[in-house]
């Protein structure tokens, strides 16, 4: 099991957090323990960090590598971050960090089953313990289904083709592997269209997402961290596509001017009131020489909203 260290923005997620010496974090995508291991240096002996990750690989990983008796490694779902403070007795947190999407871990270890270029079992599940697999969405999802989340989580223009041909590839063999998937994927493409990266990495990112739940989930986990931030914390986000980036500037606009009174009202009857204030104005990108360092760096933005 090895685990890179390596965390995107890094310095820029620290001083987005602007990390108090004796305050409470939460890593909620606590992934090979990078950015927690960043946090824990910046803080003092009251100090704490709680990392949340699904991945049991994850967990064993911090568990191994990280002996210090102010982290707290948990088993849970991000979204579920406010039942994993109840638990621990923490009303209050003064800082949330989410690294969106799949580890560096997950993709470089083949038998997980989310790497297109690695032939092997098709899993993609980040929680190895239950829920459906990408062998079940692939071999028994209808045609049409195939085709909406090819389209809407891969923003793929070839969703209805490849879909086709994955129906008509699984009714001579059920599809078992990453490899022939991949296979199936890149024959659906056109020729002329395969000169931006692989054929198959649009797939592969829309049937992780769908085993995973991965888009239903970061509005939702967005909300509750807000609910839990103490005045003047920070909930600092890392995307790595554009459908994770709309939800995380969409769902912080909302915290930020949460009135859902109608345009033509003259004043607020709802009395929603802000619980953030959004501190990017715009997503912080990787500078060039982590880009250079980095090479899946290159989509990540990030954002940061703080309490108010």
């Amino acid at each position: 099991m090895e685990f890179k260290h390596y965390s995107v923005l890094a310095n820029e997620c620290m001083e987005l957090l602007d990390i108090k010496p004796d305050g409470i974090y939460v890593d909620c995508t606590l992934g090979g323990a990078g950015h927690t291991r960043l946090i824990l240096s910046r803080l003092g002996e009251k100090g704490r960090v709680i990392g949340i990750d699904r991945d049991n690989d994850a967990l064993a990983n911090a568990k191994e590598k990280i002996n210090d008796p102010r982290f707290t490694p948990f088993k849970s779902n991000y979204e579920d971050v406010a039942t994993v403070l109840d638990e621990l007795g923490i009303e209050k947190a003064d800082g949330f960090l989410f690294d969106l999407g799949v580890s560096s871990y997950q993709l470089d270890t083949p038998e997980r089953g989310f790497s297109y270029i690695n032939d092997a079992p098709l899993d993609m599940r980040m929680d190895t313990s239950g829920g459906i697999t990408a062998y079940d969405v692939v071999n028994t999802y209808s045609e049409s289904e195939l085709a909406r989340i090819i389209f809407e989580y891969g923003e793929d223009k070839f969703s209805r083709r490849i879909a086709s041909r994955i129906v008509r590839e699984r009714s001579e063999a059920p599809i078992a592997t990453t490899g022939r998937l991949s296979e199936i994927v890149s024959a659906a493409v056109p020729s002329q269209a395969k000169s931006g990266g692989h054929p198959a990495k649009r797939t592969f990112q829309a049937i992780r997402i769908e085993v995973n739940g991965e888009l239903s989930s970061v509005g939702k986990a967005l909300e509750s961290a807000a609910g839990r931030l103490k005045k003047g914390g920070r909930i600092a986000v890392i995307s790595f596509h554009s459908l994770e980036d709309r939800i995380v500037k969409n769902t912080f606009a909302t915290l930020a001017s949460p009135c859902t009174c109608p345009k033509d009202f003259p004043i607020c009857v709802c009395n929603k009131v802000p619980t953030v204030k959004v501190v990017t104005r715009h997503p912080v990108l990787p500078s060039e020489e982590e880009l250079k360092e980095n090479s899946r760096s290159h989509s990540a933005k990030l954002r940061a909203a703080e309490g108010i």
